[in-house]
């Protein structure tokens, strides 16, 4: 369905050529930018209902008028659309999140161009290398390149005629071996290009040339006897072999790759970019990108090879990729391995998006604590197809001994946090013997009647630590006998009593949990607590008989006594193993004494 006739006869007038399309809304502003083999054919996608996501909907809505750029090629359509992203920045194109985030590195195009750090992109004639996700990682590309080359570190914006006409005076910076004054011209001006052009080669990644240079002119001024500034050519040959040491190499062959990998999740991508030079990881870089459509993982890949490439100025002719993608032909080779040493490059870059993805999602969750209660409450409820987020999640759990002392617990977790406050102990009234479904039928008709009645919020989910015996007994309890619509999972342990999958639904289904996820350690720790408290109770309350039963024939010894004996050593046994000194200072010299002698007759 199209917007307007208008839209429909822009569509139907577009040609079969590769090309860029522009989506733009009733202010003008043009609200997305896509890149097309076949302009005609891509386009008119977008207004078929049944190719319609949700997202895609709002997004046709609001377009109001078409713009296209017909190009030769694919590859021209593909750095088209880079283009006009980065400068447009449409609202639902996807967009780096980083562009402000993190610095990169400025080589200005003056007269003596300058190198530094600068989170502003934005300054006119200036080719800039980056953004560097790894901050460490660019300053000791900057401190390689200014012990190698010594750039000048001033500000001061110098013209050919005010060098040439000696304007400039010797700063403190000569005298500190930190430049080589080309502004006096004590350097001349090509000699000192030609070092910018080394530190071009260095950001780019290709530290193995800058190597091989400075090997050939060491080699060549040491035949030449001009030892002296041979040996300064082998001190940079040494500061550009350690930098290479510190990166890591991969594989004795030597390739010349750039590897790409991706993770993604609801609103974010993450992609890592790996660039090889000879073996070594030169750089390395993962970026945030926000979605804003449905976008597919090999179209944000493609994306983001091309926008990668084009700032890191990559010339590399191989891709290593996870899966094949859609990329102009002849832009560059992928290859996806199975095995070998490009595999292990891309397991490489694989691990790193994903430590990443790690990384990101902790220091959010540092900034906003309830930022993961909220996740996991969201990936439960999406797990067990809920209609509402679990805020309130209860759990119950019996214990007795052969039948003798039955008592359940009642744990309470709000926002996926224990609510101790709300827990709640009962002891088992009217169940004779060790019957566990009988005592939890009793214990949640008792809860959920009384809630029920006194009109107190009920739970969002309730937790039965077992199997399907327990999950029916809570069923037939809250949805026959009290009518109430309260989902029910179960937490099932194997035969090593370790919790070992999620149950959900009735007839009980095993929900795809894994087990080594967040969320099922949050349940198996649900489920160890509810454990904890129901056998904590279990064992005050026996207890406190078998000291009244030890107890009863000691003539003067009462309630208040047997509490106060309880409080103090908890257990019978303890209360044996208490010296006559520590009876008589708890209880008194005559009464201790008479309840020591009692005891250990």
């Amino acid at each position: 369905m199209y917007p307007s006739e208008h839209i429909e006869n822009i569509v139907r007038c577009l040609p079969d050529s590769p090309g860029c399309y522009q989506y733009l809304d009733e202010e003008g502003t043009i609200i997305y930018v896509g890149k097309a083999k076949n302009l005609k054919r891509r386009v008119s996608s977008y207004f078929r209902p049944d190719q319609q996501s949700a997202k895609t909907r709002v997004l046709v809505s609001k377009i109001r008028d078409i713009k296209y750029v017909v190009v030769n090629s694919e590859e021209d359509a593909l750095l088209l659309e880079n283009n006009l992203i980065k400068r447009y920045k449409p609202r639902y194109n996807v967009l780096l999140k980083d562009d402000k985030t993190y610095p990169s590195i400025a080589i200005t195009k003056e007269y003596l161009p300058r190198i530094f750090s600068t989170r502003n992109r934005t300054s006119r004639g200036a080719t800039y290398y980056g953004p560097y996700s790894h901050v460490p990682t660019m300053y000791a590309l900057l401190d390689l390149c200014k012990r190698l080359y010594q750039p000048r570190p001033c500000r001061t914006a110098m013209s050919e005629e005010g060098v040439k006409g000696g304007k400039y005076d010797v700063c403190l910076n000569y005298h500190m071996h930190l430049c080589k004054a080309p502004c006096c011209g004590r350097q001349t001006q090509e000699d000192y290009l030609r070092q910018i052009d080394q530190c071009r080669e260095i950001l780019r990644g290709n530290t193995s040339e800058v190597a091989r240079q400075l090997r050939e002119e060491m080699l060549q001024l040491s035949q030449e006897m001009r030892y002296e500034e041979a040996q300064d050519r082998k001190l940079k040959l040494d500061f550009i072999r350690n930098f290479q040491a510190k990166s890591e190499v991969v594989s004795g062959v030597q390739y010349n790759v750039d590897v790409f990998s991706i993770e993604s999740e609801e609103k974010l991508a993450y992609i890592n970019y790996l660039h090889i030079v000879n073996g070594c990881v030169n750089q390395a870089f993962t970026f945030d990108y926000r979605k804003r459509l449905d976008e597919s993982d090999d179209e944000l890949l493609a994306l983001g090879i091309v926008e990668m490439r084009e700032r890191y100025q990559s010339r590399s002719r191989e891709l290593v990729l996870p899966f094949r993608v859609e990329l102009p032909e002849g832009y560059a080779e992928q290859t996806i391995p199975e095995r070998g040493d490009k595999r292990k490059l891309l397991e490489l870059s694989l691990q790193n998006v994903r430590q990443y993805r790690v990384d990101r999602l902790k220091q959010a969750e540092k900034l906003n604590p309830e930022q993961k209660q909220v996740r996991l409450m969201k990936e439960l409820q999406e797990l067990l197809g809920m209609e509402h987020l679990p805020m309130r999640i209860e759990l119950f759990d019996n214990s007795n001994l052969q039948g003798s002392d039955a008592v359940a617990g009642c744990v309470v977790y709000e926002k996926m946090k224990p609510a101790k406050k709300l827990y709640r102990t009962y002891n088992i009234k009217t169940v004779v013997g060790p019957d566990d479904y009988a005592s939890m039928k009793e214990v949640v008709h008792r809860r959920y009647a009384r809630m029920q009645a006194e009109e107190t919020p009920l739970p969002d989910l309730i937790i039965a630590d077992g199997g399907v015996g327990q999950m029916e007994v809570i069923r037939q309890v809250v949805e026959d006998e009290l009518g109430l619509q309260i989902p029910i999972a179960g937490l099932a342990k194997d035969g090593r009593h370790r919790t070992h999958e999620l149950l959900y639904g009735f007839p009980p289904q095993r929900v795809a949990i894994k087990t080594d996820s967040a969320l099922f350690k949050v349940l198996t720790q649900m489920q160890d607590e509810v454990h904890r408290f129901a056998i904590t109770f279990h064992r005050k309350k026996r207890s406190k008989r078998q000291v009244a039963s030890a107890l009863d024939g000691i003539t003067g010894v009462g309630d208040k006594t047997k509490a106060l004996l309880l409080k103090q050593f908890s257990s019978v046994k303890r209360i044996k193993e208490a010296s006559q000194e520590d009876l008589q200072q708890l209880l008194g010299p005559i009464k201790g004494e008479k309840i020591y002698h009692a005891l250990h007759q």
